[in-house]
């Protein structure tokens, strides 16, 4: 009995990769189909070598769970990586708020990267740095095309499994490509044994750094409505409001049109980017119609 970790999982075949043995090809036993209980891409499991030499074996345990998410599904996430162009296209600053208070939903650290930052000047750079600086989150500036930023990701990344998120069109693929640039002739074995590329729309899939190292491809998250959030408590998701929200003049005050808010006052005194406080506005208001209707 082996323990290994799932790395995708097609048609009721699960491929478990197990330290110094590379990728095996496995069947779930029957008893969980009994107890309602799927594996996951992700799961930790212990796996019954049938033949070592074709690498086949069952998975008979599938070990208690850090935490699984729905979509995408998959299991033990230690983190997010929300990846961002910093130029080409421009970044959506409340699209990126959304993901952020999704991440912060699903509890999850994140790691926020700048990628194209080879475009960008270094006023711009700061710009954006002085947006996000006290967002509850580390952020990093890379670019792909000139592999600037790749190993301090890489070390962000190390010992963790670690998801990608993102909109099209920033860079992910170039990025995840690059991260795998130094793995070992194992980890391309398993790329090739599991067809890498033939269902990237529908299954998600954990890509090998290092042995304790993962990062998952998957086909993206499928909503960023935030319909399971109230209002009222948008502003918990806004790390930099912490400090003022107490001090507000009215109880339960929205930050948004009240007198003597202290919010407003951070935000007046640029204690807290205007641009931040603009989209906690914006998606405050989408909340409340939603409310409404």
């Amino acid at each position: 009995m082996t323990e290994g970790k799932i790395i995708k999982g097609i048609a009721g075949f699960y491929y478990v990769y197990l330290p110094g043995m590379g990728l095996v090809e496995c069947k779930a036993k029957g008893v969980f189909r009994k107890d309602n209980k799927k594996p996951l891409v992700g799961d930790k499991v212990y796996v019954d070598i049938l033949d070592p030499e074709a690498k086949k074996g069952n998975i008979i345990e599938i070990l208690d769970r850090k935490n699984d998410l729905i979509r995408p599904a998959v299991a033990n996430v230690d983190q997010a990586i929300l990846i961002f162009a910093g130029k080409k296209p421009e970044p959506n600053l409340q699209l990126l708020d959304r993901f952020l208070i999704m991440m912060e939903q699903k509890q999850l650290p994140t790691v926020l990267v700048f990628n194209k930052c080879d475009l960008l000047s270094a006023e711009e750079k700061d710009t954006l740095y002085q947006i996000y600086r006290d967002c509850g989150c580390k952020v990093r500036f890379l670019s792909a095309k000139e592999h600037i930023g790749i190993e301090a990701l890489l070390e962000d990344l190390e010992g963790k499994t670690s998801t990608v998120a993102g909109p099209s069109g920033v860079g992910k693929s170039s990025i995840i490509n690059l991260l795998q640039s130094n793995v070992s002739m194992e980890t391309g074995e398993i790329s090739e044994k599991i067809e890498r590329g033939k269902h990237t729309t529908r299954h998600s899939e954990l890509i090998v750094i290092n042995q304790d190292t993962f990062i998952l491809d998957t086909p993206g998250f499928s909503s960023l409505d935030l319909f399971d959030l109230e209002k009222e408590d948008l502003e918990y998701y806004y790390p930099e409001f912490q400090e003022y929200r107490d001090s507000c003049r009215f109880i339960g005050c929205s930050h948004t049109h009240e007198p003597d808010c202290s919010v407003k006052q951070a935000v007046e005194q640029k204690k807290i980017s205007e641009k931040r406080y603009l989209t906690y506005k914006q998606l405050y208001q989408e909340l409340k119609e939603k409310k409404i209707y």
